[in-house]
Formats: structure tokens, sequence, C-alpha cells
């Protein structure tokens, strides 16, 4: 699929605010309703639109400290990395995993309320499969977070 400057100009809109209405967006691409509506309805079927979601305010919902935790380990077969996956999909507390390259194997993002509710986390994370080690660093401050991706005119794969 292209994404040409209609197509990427949808798509920095509709990831800033999914809740836009139709007549809302096509002014803002400068689209008629019916050719964005297509547009629009073309990405989703392409799958480069893969929901709506809401953006919360973690403050506002007492989920102040975001950790980010380093995994290593020494078990990298197919069968451990599913149980891993498994076992780290069952805490809602982790909001973002990934497997990386470098001295550690795995980056998870803790969202939870203080020290105490990341300690529950923290164990229920240890508790499940054998590690090699496991890190954490506390945010101090998010200086940005959520952010948009940047969408440039390509071709799609």
């Amino acid at each position: 699929m292209k994404i040409d400057q209609f197509n990427a100009s949808i798509l920095r809109a509709v990831q800033r605010d999914a809740s836009l209405s139709q007549r809302e967006l096509a002014d803002k691409v400068n689209l008629s309703q019916n050719a964005c509506w297509h547009r629009l309805r073309s990405l989703k079927k392409a799958g480069v639109i893969i929901g709506e979601t809401v953006r919360l305010d973690r403050e506002k919902l007492d989920l102040g400290l975001v950790v980010f935790v380093m995994v290593r380990t020494r078990h990298h077969s197919a069968e451990w990395l599913a149980d891993f996956r498994r076992h780290v999909t069952l805490i809602p507390e982790v909001i973002d995993f990934f497997r990386i390259g470098g001295d550690y194997d795995y980056l998870l993002k803790v969202v939870t309320r203080d020290m105490a509710s990341y300690d529950r986390v923290y164990q229920r994370l240890i508790a499940g499969v054998e590690l090699d080690s496991v890190t954490s660093y506390f945010a101090m401050e998010a200086i940005e977070e959520q952010r948009p991706l940047p969408i440039s005119e390509s071709v799609m794969p």
C-alpha cells in the first residue's frame, strides 16, 4: 500500500485523536468525507491501522511509578521463550515487552502505583520462569510519553 501525503495526514491525525468524526478528519486532511472514509477503510483493511485506543492519564489513575525492567536469561530455546511470553503477558502491569540485543535479553515497561505494588509485580515475574538477572530502572519523570509514530510518505510492503 502506498502511503501518500493524504494517507500520511490521515495517519498522523488519527494517532493524535482517534475520536475525530469523519467530517473533522476530512477537514483536517483536506479531503472530501467520502474520499477520506475510503482511505481510512483501506488503511484499516491493509492492517496499517490495527485498532483505536484511548490514552489515559497515569497520574490521575494513581499509576505514578514507571519501571523499566531489564531481564537476562541463560535460556534461549523456543519453548522457554514461549513460556516466558505467556508468563509476562499475564502480568497486567507490564504494558510494553521487547526482546532486545545487547547486554540484556528483554526489556519490560511496568506501570504501577508505588514501590510496594512494583515489588508484587517483581515477585510474580521471578516466580514464573528461571531468569539469570533482573535489573530495574525507576523513571523519575516522563518527559515525553506515548508519542505518535513518525509518519512519512512511503511505500509499505
